[in-house]
């Protein structure tokens, strides 16, 4: 966490179907919450993905999709939690789901059952995973649990998506992690000011019981989910079922609940001037603005999505100061101020291909009353081909500018496995 005191919104969304969706091969509704969520919450929030996926699952899919680095990563069913860029994992939650359980009985039931394992990544120390038609799990799931309960184990079962069958121990599972991860922020001081839970099968059910919070089942849900919806009793009105499908779902859903703010960069005109709106003092919140709304400009003057105005180009060249500098990735200095002209005559150059350019790991550091660093991870993808670059630049406040800000120093280096053969544009 990179800010001190509470959060002031977490959200806690499972993945697949839910903030990814996997039949959007443009990935827009899921740039369109990235872009939301590091321009107006990654200072001051936490972004939470709890997924059934394992480790190496979820690595895979952070390489298939533009999928923001969480502050906290609840896999495997709940079973496993994960902090910060480092992915160091909790210790005292694997203790603590440890009790009753025994994974060596699991297999020795499930291979008498004759049981499908699921494929070896998502075999897990707390999870024992298994493909059950649907047809089938309406008897295998209830001897299974009375031969698990036979032998002793402290276990519950999770069905969904009419395939996928988990048995975890009875204190593991995403509504129990969630509410430890509560807990252990209570106990810091740091209750989030509001929660968001976002779910659309069967093994998300558990986050909608948690007290105290927002929830919303994306319109693609499994019927599994929307009919424990139905039958549920009481008040239903912090469950919000949207319209929209999975990431722009959980956009409906701030809307929805009035969580603020909730419209994406991607969904409204760049402030091309200060005359655009009231600047208000630099703080972390508008130099994550600045760095969202600079790239999302760069990325709408390739793909030929604004026009060729004076307007827009000039909002390019003079948010960089005159006399800044840039170390490019491939070690070159130059003056961005003047390197930008490129810019004028490469507008509509990536029209029609599936060009993206977003922001990630949004974070800033005041050095002074009008100076800031700020760290991000650049991305560019033009149609098959992924690049990133590490970026970090000396911002400093200056209301002639929009969002109170100009650049003065931009220095920018490869991630690795993600070169380019061209210079980054910036």
């Amino acid at each position: 966490m990179e800010f001190t005191g509470a959060p002031r919104l977490l959200i806690a969304s499972d993945l697949d179907h839910t903030m990814v969706e996997h039949g959007d091969h443009d990935n827009k509704s899921l740039l369109r919450f990235g872009a939301l969520w590091q321009a107006h919450f990654s200072h001051d929030s936490l972004l939470v993905y709890s997924t059934g996926r394992s480790p190496k699952m979820f690595a895979d899919l952070r390489g298939e999709v533009p999928l923001l680095t969480p502050a906290i990563a609840v896999l495997s069913c709940g079973t496993e939690i994960f902090y910060g860029d480092s992915m160091t994992e909790d210790d005292a939650w694997v203790d603590n789901i440890n009790k009753g359980w025994s994974r060596a009985a699991v297999e020795e039931v499930a291979n008498e059952m004759n049981l499908k394992y699921q494929c070896d990544s998502e075999q897990r120390p707390h999870k024992v995973s298994f493909h059950v038609r649907k047809e089938e799990a309406k008897y295998v799931i209830p001897s299974l649990r009375e031969k698990l309960l036979a032998k002793g184990l402290d276990i519950k079962l999770i069905y969904s998506g009419g395939l996928d069958l988990d048995v975890l121990p009875r204190s593991a599972g995403k509504g129990q992690a969630l509410r430890y991860l509560l807990n252990k922020l209570k106990a810091e001081g740091c209750v989030p000011q509001q929660t968001l839970v976002c779910g659309d099968s069967g093994n998300d059910q558990e986050l909608f019981s948690v007290d105290n919070v927002f929830g919303v089942i994306v319109a693609n849900a499994q019927d599994e989910l929307l009919q424990w919806h139905a039958n549920q009793v009481g008040d239903k009105s912090h469950i919000f079922v949207s319209t929209e499908k999975c990431a722009a779902g959980i956009i409906e859903a701030m809307k929805h609940f009035n969580l603020q703010p909730n419209v994406s960069p991607r969904d409204c005109n760049v402030p091309l001037s200060v005359h655009c709106r009231r600047i208000p003092k630099a703080d972390p919140g508008a130099v994550a603005r600045e760095v969202v709304e600079y790239l999302l400009l760069t990325e709408q003057w390739l793909r030929g999505d604004i026009d060729a105005s004076e307007a827009a180009f000039r909002r390019l060249k003079f948010s960089l100061d005159k006399n800044s500098n840039r170390i490019c990735a491939r070690g070159i200095i130059d003056n961005p101020h003047e390197e930008i002209e490129s810019l004028r005559n490469q507008h509509g150059s990536q029209k029609g291909k599936n060009f993206r350019i977003w922001a990630d790991r949004v974070r800033s550091i005041k050095l002074s009353d009008d100076s800031w660093l700020v760290r991000f991870d650049k991305w560019e993808r033009s149609d098959a081909e992924w690049t990133c670059v590490l970026t970090s630049a000396l911002l400093q406040a200056n209301e002639e500018f929009p969002n109170g800000i100009c650049w003065k120093l931009i220095h920018e280096t490869w991630l690795q496995g993600y070169e380019g053969s061209a210079p980054p544009r910036m």
